[in-house]
C-alpha cells in the first residue's frame, strides 16, 4: 500500500564512527552494500530476505553525507509512481531535491523538500 513510511536514512560524515555509534547504542545490525556506498540498518529481527519478522518496526540505511544529499535523517515513503508523486509535490509547493534514481534492481528512490523545508524520501518498488 502506498503512503506508508517504509524506510529511514541517516547521513554520516564518518561511516565507521556512525556505524559504531548506532550499532552500540541501538544494537542495530549493520551491513555494507558492496558497490552502493550504503549501509543497511536492520533495527529488528529480519527474514533471510531482509524483511521484518514482526510488526512495529522498519529497517533503514546510512549513507555518506555530501553536498547534494540530505543533511539530516530522512523518512522514506512508499509510492506507486515516483514521477507522479514528484509532480504533485511541485503542484503543492514542494521542490525536487533528487529525481528518480534506480537502486540496483530493487526499485527507485527520489527526495523532495516539503513546504516546511524537510527532506522526505520516496520509494517505488521495481515492477510494482
Amino acid at each position: 500500500m502506498s503512503g506508508r513510511v517504509v524506510h529511514f536514512e541517516v547521513p554520516f560524515d564518518d561511516g565507521d564512527r556512525a556505524r559504531a555509534f548506532y550499532g552500540a547504542i541501538f544494537r542495530w545490525t549493520l551491513q555494507d552494500m558492496p558497490g552502493m556506498d550504503y549501509t543497511i540498518a536492520m533495527s529488528g529481527p529480519v527474514t533471510e530476505t531482509g524483511e521484518p519478522e514482526e510488526s512495529g518496526f522498519i529497517n533503514g540505511g546510512m549513507f555518506q553525507r555530501g553536498p547534494d544529499t540530505p543533511r539530516s535523517p530522512v523518512l522514506v515513503v512508499d509510492v506507486g509512481d515516483i514521477d507522479e508523486t514528484l509532480a504533485r509535490v511541485a503542484e503543492y509547493g514542494g521542490t525536487v531535491v533528487q529525481g528518480k534514481q534506480p537502486v540496483g534492481e530493487m526499485g527507485f528512490a527520489a527526495y523532495f523538500r516539503d513546504t516546511e523545508d524537510n527532506v522526505i524520501g520516496l520509494w517505488e518498488t521495481a515492477g510494482g
